[in-house]
Order: C-alpha cells, then sequence, then structure tokens
C-alpha cells in the first residue's frame, strides 16, 4: 500500500527497553540507528528522558534518560530520519531540556493517561515553546469510559501546539473495528492534528491493526524490530516497512539488525505473541502479572494458565 503521507516511527530502543531496563550498549544503538537511517525509516525513537530524581543511573540504562551526550555518542542530524524521545507525566524534570535549537533530537513525545491530559498539554506547551515537534501519546484508552475521551480529545483539540495526537492500544485489547473507530473520532474530534496508532502484540492484531488504523486516515504509525517491545511486544518495523510500498524503504538493513541483534536478544528476553498476554489482553489488563508469570515459568515454577486465567475474571468481579 502506497501512502507517502505515513511516517514510520521505530521505537526499538524505547519500548524495547522496556525488557531490560534500557540497558542497550552504546555500540549497537549506533548500528540500530544507522541501520534505521540506511531503511529510511522517518523518526527513530532511542528512549525515555526521565527524571534521575526518581529513576537511579544505577539501575536503568542510559536510553532511560537519553542525555544529550549520550544521544550524540549514537546518532547524528540526517534529513531523512528524525530523532525522537519520550517522557511521562510525573516522571520528567522540564529543566531536562534544551532549545532544539541545541538539541540532536526533533519530536518530543509525551505520554499519559487520560486523566492525566491537563498535565500533558502543558508539557507539550513546554516542548513546543522550546522549537520541538510534539506529540501527545493517549495510553491506555480501551480502559476508558467514552465520555472521558471526548473531554480530553476537546482539550486537545484547543491546544494548537499539540502536533500529533496517539492512539495507544497498551494493552493489546482492541479489535481492528475498535481501531477504525476510535481512529475516526479522533480525526473527527481534532482537526489539523495529525493522528498515530501504537499497538501491542497481546491478540496478534498489532499489524492488521497499524494497517486498520491507517486505512482510516492515521499518519504516523509505532513499529519495532522484530517487535521488541514490553510484553507481546509491538508491530514490527519489518512488516511495517514491507507493506507500505514506499520505494524509499529499504528493508535490507533491517534484517541485518535483526539477525545480529534481535533474534538473539529475543531468546533471552522472550517478548512476543505467549499465552499468558494473550490473557492479559483479551480482560484489558496491564501485562505486569503476566510479565511475572513468564518470569516464574522461566524459573520452573510450574502454573496453570487456567488458574492465572481465573484469578483475572475473579479480581474484574469485585
Amino acid at each position: 500500500m502506497y501512502r507517502p503521507e505515513v511516517k514510520v516511527l521505530d521505537v526499538t530502543i524505547r519500548d524495547g527497553g522496556l525488557m531490560n531496563n534500557w540497558d542497550f550498549p552504546k555500540s549497537m544503538v549506533k548500528e540500530v540507528f544507522q541501520g534505521l537511517v540506511e531503511a529510511g525509516v522517518d523518526y527513530v525513537e532511542l528512549g525515555y528522558r526521565a527524571d534521575k530524581k526518581i529513576f537511579s543511573p544505577d539501575e536503568f540504562g542510559p536510553w532511560r534518560f537519553c542525555d544529550e551526550e549520550d544521544l550524540r555518542e549514537v546518532a547524528f542530524e540526517t534529513d531523512k530520519t528524525k530523532i525522537s524521545i519520550m517522557c511521562d507525566v510525573g516522571k520528567t524534570d522540564l529543566k531536562d531540556f534544551i532549545p532544539k535549537r541545541d538539541s540532536i533530537v526533533s519530536m518530543i513525545r509525551v505520554a499519559c493517561y487520560v486523566n492525566e491530559v491537563d498535565e500533558g498539554l502543558k508539557m507539550v506547551r513546554y516542548f513546543k515553546e522550546l522549537g520541538y515537534e510534539t506529540s501527545l501519546n493517549l495510553m491506555a484508552v480501551s480502559t476508558v469510559p467514552e465520555e472521558e475521551i471526548d473531554i480530553a480529545l476537546t482539550k486537545i483539540a484547543n491546544t494548537p501546539e499539540v502536533d500529533i495526537v496517539y492512539v495507544v492500544d497498551s494493552f493489546g485489547y482492541f479489535y481492528s473495528e475498535h481501531i477504525r473507530y476510535i481512529t475516526e473520532k479522533y480525526i473527527t474530534a481534532m482537526p489539523g492534528k495529525a493522528i498515530g496508532i501504537h499497538t501491542h502484540n497481546n491478540r496478534q492484531l498489532a499489524f492488521a491493526n497499524s494497517i486498520e488504523a491507517i486505512l482510516a486516515g492515521a499518519q504516523y504509525v509505532d513499529c519495532s524490530l522484530y517487535g521488541m517491545g514490553r510484553a507481546a511486544g509491538n508491530c514490527t518495523t519489518e512488516l511495517m516497512l514491507s507493506f507500505m510500498e514506499n520505494q524509499k524503504y529499504d528493508l535490507r538493513p533491517v534484517l541485518d539488525l535483526i539477525e545480529k541483534y534481535f533474534i538473539p536478544l529475543k531468546e533471552q528476553l522472550k517478548w512476543g505473541y505467549e499465552l499468558p498476554y494473550l490473557v492479559t489482553g483479551v480482560l484489558n489488563q496491564h501485562p505486569r502479572s503476566a510479565l511475572a508469570f513468564m518470569k516464574d515459568s522461566s524459573k520452573g515454577e510450574r502454573k496453570s494458565l487456567r488458574d492465572f486465567y481465573e484469578m483475572h475474571i475473579q479480581k474484574l468481579r469485585k
């Protein structure tokens, strides 16, 4: 499908870092960035910029913080590929950000829950004032009543500093009809804003749902190499680039990176579709319990998937 207006944003280091505390060697991140530039990817997200008073650098790798000097060690400015970073409401020190003219970063994406949208918009205004492209990523919208989403979208629509708004299926719960409905809702509610899509693969629908959002009018799509991301992982970069049928994208550097780094890493870190992640996705729950289940299983502790499912059902009934 040839959609030249659609931008591909690779989140491998940022979302994948949730599986290893962002402890990727700089040599690897440098090679990943170079390969994604060669592949023609539009944006590469190199991590979070988190507050070191909340997260200790002794416990987390450099891509939890994305200090400017670390970014410059692994990346470079190019007309073909831009750099993005993400920050969370409540976990960010705005003093850590410098004006865009002095930074290698092009876009800052603010992640927040719907009930945090006011604070998220304050951050977006601040980053726009510094000169950055901005995105607001509304997390876990599958868990929020529609009227609350509508209120948030109205506030965002009235905030000109927001360039892009993301539909985020944090728990991998949505089916394609949900994705189309909410993407069209965002487009209608916020004229003039670009819409993005970020999916998780709990129900093996990350790629299909990303396609559905694009067909519904989304202009930005998140993906990651070999699907690397928290728990069930994300839509894969290799699938998305091949789907776009755009000559500016080259699959070969992506295949090289996957073969060298991400096939071995997946054996170690075990992201991707697994039955515990299916359970939390079907029940619209955060995957933390499924991650714990997988960790216990890797230690040889045999647990029942049926019991895991029933435990969640009982919690939902309370």
